[in-house]
């Protein structure tokens, strides 16, 4: 039976690539809702993304619930700086795009998760945890009705790409991240260390570009944009793909690399917002909150990718 999956999201160019895989892999995956939640953009575009990528790949029956348009304490930040103004660089999805539901994201996720008559839910969290943290403070004993939670975020050996320590998902909502870190379910958290690894190389777009349908081209469009802003910004070659890794891992973990560890993130410090302190020597006293996954096999998961993405 394909494992019930929430999907957290702020759309977002690698978001709308995770998303592609992950409905594109029915077998597997069942993806019951997606949930969107200001971060790379403000949480009405980041849902119009939303219902306008489900229009372009005929999934409108799929439930769309918009989240939390501000993190818990600080002041927002977004990274339209990378995404564009509308978060998928220059792509447009279809106008005719489905309704979003009128429960709030985190109703919708207090009543699913306590509804003891379905299994419990992998949430996978690619975004700002704003919507899961707020969840949480509402209603803790959501937990039993969460399997697992498989998050991008967070960096330990590459510091970060909003500050020199922080990555962007932890620093937009580095309280609500901490709530996460420790509600006590099995976490897998993949960040920069593991996501830089997988970058879209030429040869590798080419192989999108030569799927040839119209979900792959307007992947490679809208990566081409973030491909162009890597090469100004960071003077790189080829943007990374951090948002799929958390569906890749799913479908196929035994391509990724982890060790459990203690993570907690900095909520006070303005010099260093959202750095993550990823320990290794977990103790009896200091036990490990989650699976930190640390590499990734970069060309078989981009084919992974690539396979799903030609289902679409």
């Amino acid at each position: 039976m394909p494992r019930p999956v929430i999907i957290d999201c702020d759309p977002g160019i690698d978001d709308c690539v995770a998303l592609m895989v992950a409905l594109a892999s029915r077998d597997e995956l069942d993806v019951e809702a997606i949930c969107t939640v200001a971060g790379n953009v403000n949480v009405a575009t980041c849902t119009r993304n939303v219902l306008g990528l489900l229009a372009l790949l005929g999934r409108n029956e799929v439930s769309v619930y918009s989240g939390c348009d501000r993190p818990l304490q600080v002041q927002p930040v977004f990274a339209d700086h990378i995404h564009g103004e509308s978060g998928l660089g220059s792509v447009t999805f279809p106008d005719n795009r489905p309704p979003a539901r009128d429960e709030p994201a985190v109703d919708y996720l207090i009543r699913r998760l306590t509804d003891r008559s379905q299994p419990p839910a992998t949430l996978v969290i690619v975004g700002p945890s704003t919507n899961l943290a707020t969840a949480l403070q509402r209603a803790p004993e959501i937990t039993a009705g969460i399997e697992q939670i498989v998050l991008m975020g967070g960096a330990r050996r590459e510091g970060g790409n909003i500050t020199p320590s922080a990555e962007f998902n932890i620093y937009a909502d580095p309280h609500a991240a901490q709530i996460v870190f420790h509600c006590g379910r099995p976490l897998t958290v993949i960040g920069l260390d593991t996501t830089l690894q997988l970058r879209c190389s030429p040869a590798r777009m080419a192989a999108l570009r030569a799927i040839g349908t119209a979900a792959s081209k307007a992947a490679a469009d809208m990566i081409d944009h973030v491909n162009a802003i890597y090469g100004e910004i960071y003077r790189t070659a080829g943007a990374a793909m951090h948002d799929p890794c958390t569906i890749a891992w799913l479908l196929a973990p035994d391509l990724f690399h982890s060790r459990p560890v203690q993570i907690e993130v900095e909520t006070t410090s303005a010099l260093t917002r959202g750095h993550t302190a990823v320990d290794y020597h977990v103790t009896a006293d200091r036990p490990a909150n989650a699976n930190w996954v640390e590499r990734l096999e970069p060309d078989p998961v981009f084919d992974l990718l690539l396979e799903r993405i030609a289902r679409l």
